[in-house]
């Protein structure tokens, strides 16, 4: 009160949780575990009680619509884009042939029409040789607001092996307490349901939402090769979005909202190693002629050190800024070892570095990493005869810090695997597969009031700010195309959902409260002060209820040059 004595109590409770807990606040720049500890369990208490006295689910509209629709329409269509196994080109060489990705397509067409939606177009494209696009456009019900692109996408992964039954991939089954397993539900079939559910909530309420564009592709497992020729087709009407709203990402729990603030970058690329024109008996010729997989585990040692996991390319590392430091701090000491215990560890199997979970948290999001997928010249272990193999192919994955150029570190890469191959073998590392990570910007003050209000509401508990491990091309893309845009990036793949592997899930109340708190946000955005910039001047003169708070904290307590209030 003595701080904003001009605002209500409402208006002010999120204005000091904001300035308090938000990422790029004074709260943050704490450094001891104890004091963030303390003042988050304080603001989860107020939180609660704010859900509770203020912002009753009971009596909210957005809620009780959003449940409804979900278990309704949302669900069944769901269970039914499942059962169709359209995989991403980069898995299926015949998927602009097949019929299925256009199955897959048409379904979640055919349920956004029927929706009917007001003052919504939607369209299916599909560019010569390049896999579908839906688009879809709605006019917003304050015309000088600006326009928020809302993204996901509808291809998936591979099945892959190890479901336990009664799951299988495309066989959808749902669970009392709410799981909906299959492939692809999570990742990321969900996300036009909750973009469209979004939109119509708030429609349905009679509130006002901002101009709304969605994009929603299907190549985003194979790294968008075809989206950036959408964008560039599709540019004069998807116009100069102020707002992204990402809805590809991951949660550390399901208990609050979790705002990703970076996405790691990769290099893929298979390690061929070949010694002999054909294969020959092992008896006579182990000893004389060197084993193709050894040469090749020699040369990997030359990118990482096999005894810690470290990778030895200089130009895979990057500083991790300190304010990502502090927030992957804070978001370890709520999850505490979760961060490892819910990975399906074998009894007795435990994680790189169980005792140091901030670090352990950093090795997943701001360190390079490498992963073997795969391989080829291996028979089967049923197959596997005394045979001196002529090759060996080994698929790696590099995971790269945010902000590391992947074409340099993949030529980096190339260089040390290809040079001087041991006993004169020939050595090749191919495959062009090099995406960008993402590190997010500041966020404006109004975006962290929104999400702050958002958890409140519909989770009772603050929000985390908190890296993922993954990558997402689509935001590096925007994030060059549109660099004055703000970026709010969100998603359901939370603990044992599995996206890529076996098991994978829907956590559907998760995704309820999630689609709530988009539809929040769609309004918060509706707010802002026409023709100002929505994250900067413009967040400046938020009206109603957090341009107040908004106000009071930038100019009273101003950033630094790593976006934190100070």
């Amino acid at each position: 009160r003595s701080m904003h004595p001009h605002l209500p109590s409402r208006d002010r409770f999120v204005c000091i949780c904001n300035y308090m807990y938000a990422p790029n606040t004074l709260g943050a720049r704490h450094n001891t575990p104890g004091w963030r500890c303390t003042t988050y369990r304080f603001l989860q208490v107020q939180y609660e009680q704010y859900a509770t006295t203020v912002m009753s689910s009971s009596s909210d509209p957005i809620q009780s619509f959003v449940d409804k629709e979900w278990d309704a329409t949302v669900v069944p269509t769901l269970k039914e884009y499942i059962k169709v196994p359209n995989l991403s080109p980069q898995f299926d060489e015949a998927c602009l042939t097949n019929g299925l990705m256009e199955q897959a397509a048409k379904l979640l067409f055919d349920w956004v029409e029927a929706q009917q939606v007001p003052g919504l177009s939607v369209r299916s494209l599909q560019l010569p040789g390049r896999t579908p696009l839906i688009f879809m456009s709605c006019e917003g019900t304050v015309p000088e607001a600006g326009t928020v692109l809302l993204y996901g996408h509808l291809d998936k992964q591979p099945p892959f092996e190890g479901w336990t039954a009664p799951w299988a991939p495309y066989d959808p089954v749902m669970t009392e307490d709410g799981k909906l397993y299959g492939r692809g539900g999570a990742d990321d079939g969900y996300a036009i349901f909750s973009a469209i559910t979004a939109i119509r909530a708030i429609k349905e309420a009679k509130r006002d939402h901002g101009r709304c564009v969605i994009v929603i592709e299907a190549c985003e497992e194979s790294g968008s090769p075809d989206l950036p020729f959408y964008i560039e087709h599709l540019q004069a009407d998807i116009g100069t979005p102020d707002l992204v709203v990402c809805l590809d990402s991951g949660c550390g729990n399901y208990e609050q909202l979790w705002v990703t603030t970076s996405l790691r970058g990769i290099v893929m690329g298979t390690l061929e190693v070949s010694i002999t024109r054909e294969g020959v008996h092992s008896g006579d010729s182990s000893g004389v002629i060197p084993d193709t997989f050894r040469i090749a585990r020699h040369l990997i040692d030359r990118i990482e050190d096999s005894a810690t996991g470290n990778v030895l390319v200089p130009e895979c590392h990057a500083e991790i800024p300190d304010a990502r430091v502090e927030q992957t701090a804070l978001a370890a000491s709520i999850l505490g070892d979760k961060i490892y215990t819910d990975f399906p560890f074998l009894p007795g199997a435990t994680a790189v570095n169980p005792s140091d979970l901030t670090q352990l948290a950093l090795n997943r999001t701001w360190r390079p990493t490498l992963t073997v997928t795969g391989a080829r010249g291996l028979p089967d272990v049923a197959n596997a005869g005394n045979v001196l193999r002529p090759s060996t192919q080994l698929v790696l994955s590099v995971r790269l810090p945010p902000t590391v150029d992947p074409a340099v570190a993949r030529a980096a890469i190339k260089k040390k695997l290809e040079a001087d191959a041991p006993y004169g073998a020939t050595v090749k590392f191919t495959g062009n597969k090099a995406g960008p990570g993402w590190n997010a910007p500041a966020l404006a003050p109004w975006l962290e009031a929104a999400a702050a209000k958002g958890s409140a509401a519909y989770y009772q508990k603050p929000p985390v700010y908190y890296g993922e491990g993954g990558s997402i091309p689509f935001m590096g893309m925007l994030g060059q195309k549109f660099p004055s845009a703000q970026f709010l990036i969100i998603g359901v793949l939370g603990p044992a959902a599995n996206a890529h592997g076996p098991n994978e899930f829907l956590h559907v109340p998760f995704a309820k409260k999630l689609t709530c708190v988009v539809a929040s946000v769609l309004q918060d955005h509706a707010r802002l002060t026409p023709g100002d910039n929505v994250g900067s001047e413009r967040a400046a003169k938020r009206t109603k209820v957090d341009v107040t708070s908004a106000e009071v904290l930038t100019t009273q307590y101003g950033r630094d040059e790593h976006g934190c209030k100070i």
